[in-house]
């Protein structure tokens, strides 16, 4: 199985649409995700290589895996010739299977024989930066790997890093993760390393408060800084008008928080969850004393996050719209 990705123009701006089989969704990127069947050749994909800019080879780590090693070369080097920053990454799935002695083990040796085979074909693949991910749906290893890949696809990511930056280090957050709510795939973190605990941590309460946020609402949520329009602003022409209507109605919008506590012994940590556009949402770990004796300041903290996220999301609109 291949799954193929590319931007695709769009005039949806900051989220587009999407197509994961028949299912749609909304992501931080304009995507076409393409799921192609175990048997589809170079030959029979029918649109060139060099239009994607990621293909995602899925290996069942228990299969007979020499054909499908196989397939992943012929794909390797077809697609190295039209497009050599092309990205590729191999998900080996349904580690769950076995033990973590014949996990690793068969891990390593898919990795060394399709380095051997691209190494047959030339030396020059031998630097070839392929990407190996064990991935199962019986944790969260799947969606770990695809923000990993979608990391690589988000243009603005350097901006929505230095936002958490600042956030983590005024709000004493160890851990931050700007997560995409439908799918559960995190699209920035903070420089601090991912930690998987701490990952699968955010993932099962974005899970939980995606079932059950729907059936309550609160009469008021997070603050915003109200900012009126200046002469200036009001004297620009009927674009910038427009933009200033746009963020004043965003601001009015509804954006709901959460926290949870994960463990009682002192000093604790907290979890908390924070809406920060339609479909992103901010969750970060903090520690418990902070969180109760600060939590003005780091409702302020998500304030200015919030604004510069949607500032990035503005300016990703007007590109797309060809602006």
């Amino acid at each position: 199985m291949r799954k193929l990705t590319r931007e695709y123009t769009s005039t949806h701006g900051f989220y587009s649409e999407y197509n994961w089989g028949q299912r749609f969704g909304s992501t931080v990127i304009p995507l076409e995700i393409w799921d192609c069947p175990g048997n589809i050749t170079v030959e029979t994909l029918g649109t060139p290589l060099s239009h994607f800019r990621t293909i995602i080879f899925v290996i069942d780590i228990r299969d007979l895996y020499n054909q499908a090693i196989a397939k992943l070369v012929d794909f390797v080097i077809a697609a190295y010739h039209v497009n050599p920053n092309i990205h590729f990454e191999v998900f080996v799935h349904k580690v769950e299977r076995l033990q973590e002695d014949d996990k690793v083990e068969n891990f390593r040796q898919i990795n060394e024989r399709v380095l051997d085979r691209l190494i047959e074909y030339s030396p020059e693949y031998e630097q070839l930066p392929l990407v190996f991910q064990m991935t199962s749906v019986f944790d969260h290893s799947l969606h770990q790997a695809f923000s990993r890949v979608l990391l690589k696809l988000i243009g603005s990511l350097p901006y929505l890093e230095d936002l958490l930056n600042v956030f983590c280090a005024n709000s004493q957050s160890p851990k931050a993760y700007l997560f995409d709510i439908r799918s559960r795939l995190y699209v920035a973190t903070d420089a601090s390393p991912v930690d998987t605990m701490t990952h699968d941590l955010c993932c099962d309460y974005l899970q939980m408060l995606n079932s059950f946020g729907s059936l309550y609402r609160s009469a008021s949520g997070s603050g915003v800084r109200h900012i009126a329009p200046s002469a200036s602003e009001s004297s620009e022409g009927p674009e910038v008008s427009d933009r200033q209507a746009a963020r004043r109605r965003r601001k009015e919008l509804f954006f709901p928080s959460a926290a949870a506590l994960l463990h009682s012994t002192h000093p604790g940590t907290a979890l908390t969850y924070h809406l920060i556009t339609e479909h992103l949402a901010l969750l970060a770990l903090m520690p418990t004393p902070v969180f109760e004796s600060k939590r003005g300041l780091i409702e302020y903290n998500v304030v200015f996050f919030r604004e510069g996220v949607q500032e990035i999301y503005e300016v990703e609109q007007q590109v797309r719209s060809g602006g």
